[in-house]
């Protein structure tokens, strides 16, 4: 009995909410606004090790290895999840697992020029809970709009953009380039078209496009709206069409309406959106039991270090 009460009760801590679970000084450094202004702390979020951009071998985006790095050692998907599970409340897993099920890479969202960090944070929690993993974000012009924008934002306004994304950016891969000429032409080569959102003669309604190919949405800035670099670089242009007077959604509403159709129309066209295969729903299960929590991680090192204590056993 005690071994079973001592199990629940270390269920039950690593159940606590991000919010409490992680010191101030972890929280403020997830925060959207942090991680635009603090390039190297991205990787940080990432626990699985991960492909370099132009490395990525499959034709459609996918970033992790299989391979978590514990000091000199080293843990497969497979051993992660041997490890940390075990530990979760069978409630929990059963949600990450549902979660994995659904995500996909073949809708990604890349995001340029934002002002607002609050539209960043509502545009990042559209993409997980619609189940696209990947957002790309053009640094560059995230910092410039800062500088051009200071009434708009304010660095210190970390718990109100934390409610408005709900905590959304610690469950996707968050990709960080430094212009739209480097992000696109690793995106094409990954097969992936870039259909930039934009109100012109020659946009095409986002309701005539095909979904079921791999597609970067690309939504820009609040006034400006997508760069001129963008739109040339891109594929084709794509709107939303209006039935009012007004001409235009809200950039985050916006975002959240093409992302939603394009799952939709995935769905019917394929009869799922979630299109990872066997091989990376492990890993990517894998990645989302390390970000969990803390503990996760010091859980899977304890791991590392008994494995490599154990004995060879030879082969006869």
């Amino acid at each position: 009995m005690p071994s079973l009460i001592r199990t629940r009760s270390f269920s039950a801590i690593l159940e606590v909410a991000p919010l409490e679970d992680e010191s101030p000084e972890d929280l403020a450094k997830d925060t959207v606004e942090h991680l635009l202004t603090h390039q190297d702390d991205v990787a940080r979020l990432m626990k699985m090790e991960r492909r370099s951009g132009m490395d990525i071998h499959s034709k459609r985006w996918f970033p992790y290895l299989d391979r978590f790095k514990c000091g000199s050692e080293s843990l497969s998907s497979r051993e992660v999840i041997e490890a940390v599970a075990p530990v979760l409340m069978e409630e929990r897993k059963e949600r990450l697992k549902r979660v994995v099920r659904n995500r996909s890479y073949s809708v990604c969202l890349v995001v340029e020029g934002l002002c607002d960090f609050g539209n960043v944070s509502a545009t990042f929690r559209s993409a997980d809970a619609l189940g696209l993993q990947s957002v790309h974000v053009l640094v560059q012009d995230e910092i410039q709009s800062i500088n051009c924008c200071p009434n708009i934002i304010c660095l210190s306004r970390y718990r109100e953009n934390r409610h408005v994304s709900m905590g959304a950016e610690k469950w996707l891969d968050i990709e960080l380039w430094n212009s739209p000429k480097e992000c696109f032409k690793v995106l094409k080569s990954h097969g992936y078209r870039i259909a930039t959102t934009h109100v012109g003669m020659d946009a095409v309604s986002i309701y005539d496009m095909d979904w079921s190919r791999p597609t970067a949405i690309v939504v820009g800035n609040e006034n400006r709206g997508i760069s001129d670099e963008a739109l040339e670089l891109s594929d084709l242009h794509c709107s939303i069409p209006m039935k009012g007077m007004v001409d235009s959604f809200n950039v985050s509403v916006a975002a959240g309406i093409v992302m939603h159709h394009a799952v939709c129309d995935r769905t019917v066209r394929l009869g799922c959106h979630g299109d990872l295969n066997e091989d990376e729903s492990q890993i990517l299960l894998a990645e989302f039991l390390l970000r969990h929590n803390n503990s996760s991680i010091s859980i899977a090192n304890e791991y590392a270090k008994r494995k490599a204590h154990m004995p060879l056993i030879p082969r006869l």
